[in-house]
């Protein structure tokens, strides 16, 4: 017994000197603790989203890939299993578990060093919100410290939750959500219970233990989570075997993204990073943006598509690169993969090596698609070029054109939309993650043919007329190739695209559709310059006196140089701007009847909206609403819209502070009726006029647009000197689309392309490169998908317009119902008073404002 009272004394002494150094190391931390209340309102960092108007996503930007899930999302066999592997007393203890406090203890005394550790759920929940990983003494008493507060602010629920969203489990997924997508592309309540066993036991090793980097790693780690769900009776001896049985495919699967938009991607990411910052990549924000997925893929098509038509029918300009020359030993499968590894994938064009050639064929070698064939009419096209407007004979035979060793470009045949495959928008930061991306192709069972990277660009926007929302944004060939955007970015000399706003001027200066203007030659000289200014029509053809409707409609350009002096230089100069132009950026000169001046693809669609809608004046936007991570509303868009009668003036709320705007309705820039009577300018450019059983019918310079059989459509080509720059800008019910096509260094003419004999007249185009042969298909294409199902309008007046027979030569009043007469609009009090005589003739007309006589 004398040995036993020392012993109780030491132990009590021991006791005390515990509580007091436990006492004093909580005091003396204190300081240095987090408030964990803050765990109470935290923020998970997850990636920022881009989607489109109707809910699909365009792109995922941000390092942390996050799916944030409330508790009851996800199953309760994956939480039994992070529990049972992780923490089995979770429920049972109060933030710390002192069995395993004491056996990480002994290893200390054993070993010198903190080689095991002995973390619960809400340790590591600490250590995760709150400090580093490093293996340090003091460090895992602030774990305790800050565990033992989280458990007095959260309940076991909220613990659980926030560590199965926070914990990191590879591959830049962090929680369970992220995770379950990253290595079996599903939601978590999708998983079979050996895969969410795979996921339970990634804590350990992230990097090490996933079906990705080591299959038989994954597996053992698996074995081990299972049987401790076993052992903790969470699963049966049947469901045990079955689950450990599992085959188990290790695969990277990305952030499906479902729409190809990468340009309108970048401008919605420019948005939030200048309104919230740098935070906007780990906020989970939710931006839905105007576009509609369908009319986007629609502008792919349609757009790229003609970009790659211009460009073959040019010619073929040989192969990128020789890997190896004739006379060289052939690569190995294995240096062609790391050959064609280091080539980029510019969406539908993939690299390639020739591998043999035949007569009519060849057999390639694809960037991770491995040998295929191409036969005779994936290669027939590819007759030499020679520069722009020049190309060589057609190809008799395959070998005309390639040889084993060249590395080449090729892409599906028939296919123009670039499917989005399943990647990041942002550069992946994980070699698997690259390679996966790089290797995705949602075309299956295709057919190859001959392709090249185009040397010439392109442009293509949608606008809603109504309230300037974008539908569609082609920014360029391929985001991956120049991530320059053209259709926001690029000023383009406009060409003859400037037109309508050159006539809708002289409307509004009393000039109608009926006004005859002298189509012929000018000769003036310019005392400045010692030289005479010599503007021509293209082509160059002459019809005399021809009224404003057909001037406009077959894009005269000498008609369109006497209207702007009807006008006066600068009264039009004080005009333009109201359509959204920069005075600046105008040339005051009257080259800008010919479009001299240079605009963005997306300012030329908002300036044509203005004819389309009625009148009004709306700025393009891009930017619907944002939710958060949750769905709440955190920003909705307050745009320009077109308003004619009961216009609300109740505030409109636009972001979660409750901060609300007046509604912004658009200013009325010109009449109705101007715009009505312009529209019908641009009508008669797709549908001409005259009457073609009497040999009087004429076509507008857009008579391609007569494809889409509509009555309710109208547009405006545009070409600039030598071809440099070509335009198509036109309207349709609802709906605004330009788009352009020309070289990026702003000085190269497109050219001129020959017919090809190796294909069907019908099927090519040869001649001049214009806006209506290069630019206007795409166009076409994008119509016929944006008004298909739309019903065809019917024309509707505006107030104040009226209709009357006129000559049609010379503008005049007619009794007359024959070929000689026609109807034509005009805003009230602007109709001719005089009836056509039998005699008239020279009398009506004297002499034009430049001098030139008239005939």
């Amino acid at each position: 017994m004398k040995f036993i009272k020392p012993l109780l004394i030491f132990s009590f002494i021991c006791m005390i000197l515990g509580v007091t150094t436990i006492f004093g190391f909580y005091y003396y931390l204190k300081p240095q603790l987090p408030d964990v209340a803050t765990l109470k309102d935290v923020q998970l960092q997850t990636p920022m989203q881009v989607f489109s108007q109707d809910g699909k996503l365009i792109a995922q930007f941000g390092e942390k890939r996050r799916i944030p899930l409330k508790l009851d999302e996800i199953p309760l066999k994956m939480q039994e299993a992070f529990i049972a592997t992780e923490d089995s007393r979770f429920y049972q203890h109060y933030g710390i578990d002192p069995i395993g406090i004491a056996r990480a203890a002994v290893v200390v005394a054993i070993s010198g060093s903190a080689k095991q550790g002995a973390s619960t759920i809400t340790q590591q929940l600490a250590r995760n919100f709150f400090l580093s990983n490093d293996k340090k003494i003091m460090r895992k008493i602030k774990e305790i410290f800050i565990a033992l507060h989280i458990e007095q602010v959260l309940n076991k629920q909220e613990i659980l939750e926030l560590y199965l969203n926070k914990i990191y489990l590879g591959y830049r997924s962090y929680g369970v959500g992220a995770a379950s997508l990253t290595y079996f592309g599903k939601e978590p309540k999708d998983l079979t219970l050996g895969q969410m066993a795979i996921i339970a036991g990634l804590p350990k090793a992230p990097s090490t233990m996933n079906p990705i980097y080591s299959i038989d790693r994954a597996k053992t780690r698996r074995h081990v989570v299972l049987l401790r769900m076993l052992e903790e009776k969470y699963i049966t001896q049947e469901e045990f075997d079955a689950a450990d049985a599992e085959p188990i495919d290790g695969e990277y699967h990305g952030a499906v993204i479902e729409v190809n938009a990468p340009y309108v991607a970048e401008l919605a990411r420019s948005w939030a990073v200048k309104r919230y910052g740098e935070e906007a990549y780990s906020s989970g924000m939710q931006i839905y943006t105007t576009v509609k997925s369908n009319l986007q893929e629609a502008a792919n098509e349609a757009a790229i598509g003609n970009l790659l038509r211009y460009d073959e029918r040019h010619g073929y300009r040989g192969p990128e690169a020789v890997a190896w020359k004739a006379t060289d030993t052939a690569f190995t499968q294995e240096q062609m993969d790391a050959y064609l590894k280091k080539q980029p994938t510019f969406g539908l064009i993939r690299p390639a090596l020739v591998t043999s050639v035949s007569q009519r064929s060849a057999t390639v070698y694809i960037k991770n698609r491995g040998t295929q064939t191409i036969e005779w009419d994936g290669i027939k096209w590819a007759r030499k070029y020679i520069n722009d407007r020049r190309q060589g004979f057609a190809p008799k035979k395959a070998t005309d054109i390639l040889e084993a060793g060249h590395q080449i470009w090729v892409r599906p045949m028939g296919v123009l939309e670039d499917k989005p495959a399943e990647e990041e928008t942002e550069n992946l930061l994980t070699k698997a993650g690259t390679e996966a991306a790089d290797a995705a192709d949602t075309h299956e069972n295709l057919t190859w043919q001959l392709s090249q990277v185009p040397i010439v660009n392109t442009a293509f926007v949608a606008l809603n007329p109504e309230d300037g929302a974008v539908l569609s944004l082609v920014g360029g060939f391929n985001f991956v190739h120049s991530k320059f955007d053209r259709a926001t970015m690029a000023n383009r000399q406009v060409g003859s695209s400037i037109k309508p706003f050159i006539y809708s001027a002289a409307l509004d200066k009393g000039l109608t559709l009926a006004t005859l203007i002298n189509d012929a030659p000018i000769n003036q000289w310019d005392k400045g310059q010692g030289t005479a200014w010599r503007p021509k029509n293209s082509p160059p053809t002459y019809l005399g006196p021809t009224m404003l409707r057909q001037g406009l409609a077959q894009s005269k350009n000498v008609m369109a140089v006497r209207t702007l002096r009807r006008v006066g230089l600068d009264d039009m100069l004080d005009y333009l701007p109201r359509f959204g132009f920069d005075r600046d950026k105008l040339p005051r000169s009257e080259t800008i009847a010919l479009g001299a001046g240079s605009l963005t693809p997306i300012k030329m669609a908002q300036g044509i909206s203005v004819f389309a809608n009625g009148g009004y004046y709306v700025e393009p936007f891009y930017i619907d609403h944002v939710n958060n991570p949750y769905g709440d509303l955190v920003f909705r868009s307050n745009p320009t819209r077109v308003c004619t009668s009961n216009c609300s003036s109740d505030p409109i709320t636009i972001d979660d502070k409750g901060t609300q705007e007046a509604p912004k309705y658009a200013e009325k820039v010109i009449s109705p009726q101007t715009a009505f009577l312009v529209r019908q300018m641009m009508y008669s450019n797709v549908w001409g006029g005259g009457n073609w059983s009497n040999g009087t019918g004429w076509n507008g310079t857009g008579w391609r647009g007569q494809a889409l059989d509509r009555r309710d459509i109208g547009g405006k080509t545009g070409t600039t000197n030598d071809s440099v720059d070509t335009w198509y800008n036109g309207y349709g019910p609802g709906i605004v689309a330009s788009t352009w096509v020309g070289f990026d260094g702003a000085n190269r003419p497109l050219g001129y392309t020959a017919a090809n004999p190796n294909f069907d007249r019908k099927d090519q185009y040869n001649g001049g490169e214009s806006g209506g042969t290069t630019a206007q298909p795409a166009w076409v294409d994008f119509m016929k998908v944006a008004l298909k199902g739309v019903p065809e309008q019917p024309l509707d007046l505006p107030p104040g317009i009226i209709r009357v027979r006129i000559d049609v030569n010379s503008g005049l009043l007619t009794k007359k119902n024959d070929s000689s007469s026609m109807w034509e609009y005009f805003d009230a009090g602007t109709q001719p008073t005089e009836y056509v005589s039998d005699d008239s003739g020279t009398d009506l007309y004297t002499e034009d404002a430049d001098g030139d006589s008239l005939f």
